[in-house]
This record gives C-alpha cells, sequence and structure tokens, in this order.
C-alpha cells in the first residue's frame, strides 16, 4: 500500500533497521527474512530525501534489491562491485558509511552523485560515463590472480541494459571471454535508459529466457563433475561449447552470451532479495566468467516513477504524497540552450531535406526530440555509441546529407578518433553540436564540458565555434549547414540563455569572424561564448572606475580571427581571455600562440579552468572557485590595468 493510497505520509518515517546500518558488515549480521525491510527502509529514505535534493531517482529506486543482495553475499570493500554509469548507486552510499552525510548529495564539498574512489574504499572505480564497468572490474579480476590473493576476492561489474550496448562493453565482454579470470557481471535489465532503449540488443535481452528448471539442473551437475574432478580448466571451454550448442538446438534460441563462452544465469526477478541471495551465494564461488541476468523495474515501489521512468530520471523536487513534481516558473524566462537548438533544428530541417539529426541515447536531454516527434524518419538515435554516432554522420554526409550530431561534450571525448578518422580528413559537412559545454554544475567532475574546446583545436579541417547567445547559436547552426565548410563544431552550454525573444530570422556568419561588442585602449578582453555576459558586466563595473576596455566576442576558436588579434596586439594594452574550458589548449593558448609567432610581446591574462579536475555543485560556487565569475574578470581587468599604469 502506497503513501497516497492510506492517506499517510509514510515516507517521513523513520527507517529504523536502515539507521543501524553503518557498514555492509551490520548487514550481513542479520537474518536474511529482513532484507525486505532494510529495501524498504531505502526506499523510503530516498524518497523522502530526493523530494527537497534532488538527484537521479529511478535508477537507484529500482537497483535497491541488488545493492542489498550485492553487500550481503559479498565482503565488501575485500570484494569489488564495480557500477557503471552510478545513476543507481544511492542506496549502496547509504549502506556504505554515508546514510548521515546524504543530504550533501551533489552539494558542493557535499558527496558525489556519482561512485567516487576519493569519497569513499566502497566505491572502486570512476563511474559517470556509461560501459566502463566491465573493463575496469576485468582488469581488477586479473590483477587478483596474477597477485595470488587470499582468501579469493570476488569482482562484480554491474551494468544496465543501455551500457551494455555501448561499444566498450562488447570489447570486455570479448576480452573476458578469452582470458582467464572470475568476473561476475549483473545484467541490470530495466528495459529503460534516461530514454527508452533502442536497437536489436535491447529487442534481445527483453526475449532472452533460462527457465528454472534448467539453471537448477546445470547447478546441480556442475557440482556433481566438480566434486568427481570431471571439470577441470583444461576441459572447461569444450563442455561449455557443447553444452551452449546443445542448448541452442534444444531452445531454438542462441545466447550470445554463451556464445562468447561466458556462463548465463537468468532472467530472474530483480526485485525478490532473497532469490537474489540464493543465486549469488551459488555462483559467486564458480570459475571462470558468469553472466547474471536480472529484470528490474526502473522507479521501483513508488509508482509515478514506474509509470513515467523517464520523467523520473532525475525529477527534481516533488511532494512525496502526491508525486506532484514542483515546477519552475516558465513565462518570461529564457529558453534552455537545448530547447533552441531542437526548435531551430526543426525548423531547418523544414527548409532543407538533407537535414537529419543524430543522438547517442539522448534524444529528450539535446531536445533532438522536437525533430524527432515531427520527423522520425529523419532522426536517429543510435543509443550509448558516441563513436559510432560520428562516424555513421561521416557516412550520411560522404553521400549527400547535412547531418546534425548532438552528443553532451563530455560524452563527446568518447568518439575523439571517429572525429579525425571519419569527418575530418575527408572534410565531411557534419555538424557535431556539443551540449552541455562548460560547468554544469551538480553532476561533477565526469560530466563537466571543459575539454571540447582544447581537444577539438588540434584537428584540421574543423571549424570550432561558441554562441554568446541564442541566437548566435541560430546563427551558427544555419551557417554549418550553408556552402561547403565541411565539419562544423558548435558548443553550448547546459541551462538556460539570457534572451526571451530569441526567434529572430536566422543569417550566415562569415566563418573565422569574430565581433566587437565595445571598444577602449586599456585593456583588451576576448572571450568566447556565453562568458561573454560576465565579461560585459565585469567591464562595466571596471568603466565606473576609469577603465575603458575592448570587448570582442571571438565566435570562433578555429579559425580565429587573426584580424581582432592584430587590432588587439597593435593596441598595445594588456589582453584577457575568457572561455568556459580548460586553460591549457583553448582561447588563450590559441592568443598566446598567435602572438609568439607573429612576434608581439604582450602579457596575456588567461582566465578558464585551471588544470585540475572541477569537483560538484552548483554552477557559481564552481566559477567562483575556479576563479571565472564576473568578480574575478572584474579583478583582472583591475589588475591588468593598474600594472600597465604603474610600468
Amino acid at each position: 500500500m502506497t503513501a497516497m493510497e492510506n492517506g499517510k505520509n509514510k515516507y517521513l518515517a523513520p527507517s529504523a533497521l536502515l539507521n543501524k546500518i553503518d557498514t555492509p558488515s551490520d548487514l550481513r549480521k542479520l537474518p536474511m527474512e529482513r532484507l525486505p525491510e532494510v529495501c524498504s527502509n531505502i526506499r523510503e529514505f530516498l524518497i523522502n530525501s530526493l523530494s527537497t535534493n534532488p538527484g537521479h531517482f529511478a535508477s537507484s529506486m529500482g537497483a535497491v534489491e541488488l545493492t542489498v543482495a550485492l553487500h550481503y553475499v559479498f565482503n565488501t570493500p575485500y570484494d569489488r562491485i564495480v557500477w557503471d554509469v552510478g545513476h543507481q548507486a544511492y542506496g549502496h552510499k547509504l549502506l556504505t558509511g554515508r546514510r548521515d552525510r546524504f543530504e550533501t548529495n551533489r552539494k558542493f564539498n557535499g558527496l558525489s552523485g556519482f561512485p567516487n574512489p576519493d569519497e569513499s574504499e566502497y566505491d572502486t572505480f570512476t563511474a559517470g560515463h556509461a560501459s566502463n564497468s566491465i573493463s575496469a572490474a576485468l582488469g581488477m579480476a586479473v590483477a587478483s590472480q596474477l597477485k595470488h590473493e587470499s582468501p579469493k576476492r570476488n569482482i562484480v561489474a554491474v551494468i544496465g541494459d543501455a551500457s551494455i550496448s555501448g561499444g566498450l562493453a562488447f570489447e570486455g565482454l570479448n576480452n573476458a571471454s578469452i582470458t582467464k579470470n572470475n568476473l561476475l557481471i549483473i545484467l541490470n535489465d530495466n528495459d529503460m535508459s534516461i530514454d527508452r532503449n533502442v536497437g536489436a540488443l535491447n529487442s534481445y535481452l527483453a526475449h532472452l529466457t533460462t527457465t528454472k528448471a534448467y539453471n537448477a539442473f546445470r547447478y546441480k551437475v556442475f557440482r556433481i563433475l566438480k566434486k568427481m574432478h570431471l571439470v577441470s580448466d583444461k576441459r572447461k571451454d569444450f563442455i561449455l561449447r557443447f553444452n551452449n550448442s546443445l542448448k541452442s538446438l534444444i531452445s531454438r534460441q542462441q545466447n550470445i552470451f554463451e556464445g562468447l563462452n561466458i556462463r548465463y544465469f537468468g532472467p530472474i526477478d530483480g526485485h525478490d532479495v532473497e532469490r537474489l541471495v540464493r543465486v549469488l551465494n551459488d555462483i559467486k564461488d564458480m570459475e571462470g566468467p558468469r553472466l547474471l541476468h536480472i529484470r528490474t523495474t526502473k522507479g521501483k515501489g513508488y509508482a509515478p516513477a514506474e509509470n513515467d521512468p523517464a520523467s523520473w530520471h532525475a525529477p527534481g523536487k516533488f511532494d512525496p504524497e502526491t508525486g506532484e513534481r514542483v515546477k519552475e516558473t516558465t513565462e518570461g524566462v529564457p529558453a534552455k540552450y537545448q530547447d533552441v537548438f531542437g526548435e531551430t533544428l526543426l525548423e531547418l530541417a523544414r527548409r532543407n531535406d538533407r537535414i537529419v539529426g543524430i543522438t547517442a541515447a539522448m534524444p529528450s536531454g539535446t531536445s533532438m526530440s522536437i525533430m524527432q516527434a515531427a520527423m522520425p524518419e529523419r532522426v536517429f538515435d543510435v543509443g550509448i555509441s558516441e563513436g559510432h554516432a560520428v562516424t555513421f554522420a561521416g557516412g550520411l554526409a560522404k553521400d549527400g546529407m547535412r547531418p546534425f550530431c548532438a552528443i553532451y561534450s563530455s560524452f563527446l571525448q568518447r568518439a575523439y578518433d571517429h572525429i579525425i578518422h571519419d569527418v575530418a580528413i575527408l572534410r565531411l559537412p557534419v555538424t557535431l553540436c556539443l551540449d552541455r559545454a562548460g560547468i554544469v554544475g551538480e553532476d561533477g567532475v565526469t560530466h563537466h564540458g571543459v575539454f571540447d574546446l582544447s581537444y577539438l583545436r588540434s584537428i584540421p579541417n574543423l571549424i570550432v565555434s561558441s554562441p554568446r547567445d541564442e541566437i548566435s547559436l541560430r546563427n551558427l547552426m544555419y551557417t554549418s549547414q550553408s556552402g561547403n565548410h565541411g565539419p562544423f563544431a558548435i558548443r553550448y552550454p547546459r541551462g538556460k540563455g539570457g534572451n526571451p525573444d530569441w526567434r529572430k530570422e536566422m543569417r550566415q556568419l562569415p566563418v573565422g569572424k569574430g565581433e566587437k561588442l565595445s571598444d577602449g585602449n586599456d585593456v583588451a578582453v576576448l572571450t568566447i561564448g556565453p562568458m561573454a555576459s560576465k565579461a560585459a558586466t565585469a567591464i562595466s563595473r571596471a568603466a565606473q572606475e576609469g577603465i575603458n576596455a575592448a570587448h570582442y566576442d571571438m565566435i570562433f576558436l578555429k579559425p580565429i580571427d587573426t584580424a581582432i588579434l592584430k587590432e588587439v596586439a597593435e593596441k598595445g594594452c594588456p589582453i584577457i581571455t575568457v572561455e568556459d574550458g580548460i586553460k591549457e589548449g583553448g582561447l588563450g593558448s590559441a592568443v598566446v600562440e598567435w602572438l609568439n609567432d607573429n612576434g608581439y610581446d604582450r602579457h596575456v591574462t588567461r582566465i578558464g579552468v585551471p588544470d585540475s579536475f572541477v569537483p560538484h555543485g552548483k554552477v557559481p560556487e564552481l566559477m567562483k572557485l575556479c576563479e571565472m565569475d564576473e568578480d574575478a574578470i572584474y579583478r583582472a581587468i583591475v589588475s591588468a590595468h593598474n600594472k600597465t599604469t604603474l610600468t
């Protein structure tokens, strides 16, 4: 019975049993029949906490029983649990000594929203980007064997049905099948990622079955053969291949995992915690790679999330009693950059029938869903396959299409070679739309899109640009599909812009040309992207003190506007560069390189992300931490001017 059914807010009730569990060793002292109560306590805690301090809700709700069973069966932290992505790991944090600090989740100087080895010994590997768990866990399993660790260290990789479709996961599976190891892979199959899963593998998983009777018989035979010493490492592969072939013949169904010589078990109900415990105990000491396939429901235990898991992936604040989500007022509020992108793309696609849209499992996150709803035949969601998305776009462009490939900046890092090899070399007209560029906030270190300016600038044939506002974004999108520019990258931030009146007629911009926003001879400020607004405020403050700073929006990092650079260099004044990206290799580096190459000796102050990984927190907090906010820009202008005056 839910809170909405009984009229009482059960989600505010104390989680008595959970409050007694400070480490997994406390959990393991409980009798198994009390584990469902622990699961109920965890769900109550998550609903209560996340209703006021938002985070990744539905995934963690769906993985509660799995989390409890893993820590109950395995001797963590000696045994390793490697989480993929980490959206589902909140229950894991509650059981591993972080319950009393969970109110700081995703806050500045608080708990990370993802597993983080710097935070806890129970967090065994970095999580945030999909599909890395199998490869990392396999490395740990092999290391344990090479070190002859005793007692035996169990290594478990937990991966979702969306993540397992990623190329790296397949590479890990392939290597696991031919490398001596005792890796256990848990496939958490909820038929749902952030947006609904796509592709043949998802359909395959949805229909894959292995009978309970078959597995019981197989366990029994395995134990008998092992006791009789008839199963050895030398003969195991032959027996396994014969067994898989016989099973496929009888069932008329080929199991992709057993085809790789990875023992497959399941699927089983991932919300039956006692059965999970029994199965994990049965298979944990088996030798060789194994995969346990469990079926779960995203948002389990909270009806609104179960009914609409996509919306409840990260729902923001909500009323735990009614399930009503707190909505922000939108009247008069500027649109999100992603929505400006989505609506503009549809507008361009209606004018140009060669435009197609591509996204990697993020149609709603990038607002590619706007075009997808209107022109489904011209939008392709390729799943968690960023490298494929870029190469697929290259193939489309090679034969005359104009693909817009929308991927989060931090995730496009996974496709770097594809950008070079499959797009840039042939100078193919692919528009790379880098959403969530720059500092993104609470998702933290794995999600900040701060490296793109640097990693893209070094690629020949590639145009690299960033709009300062929504109108500039529309103009850059229009420009990218006009003429014969070749590959064209447009990076823009997460969140809202500053101009509600952005639906202007688009115009083509001259590639490689910036714009002077204000003139002055005391200091020259060069910006790229939305950092222009912060710089403009700082310049206005400095003007009140009699410091006249020129302001240039470079728009293009590559090709960079050399006419602006020449004008600035000949002013002879200090130069300040401002960018929402890593300083090494970005706008500041480009300006310094040009000045040096052309014989100008000018002092340049570079403002951007320092040479360190940025933690999580609200964007203003992180901007201040990195000394990139308006105050920092203002101080840099005043300091540069004062130094010039003194000399």
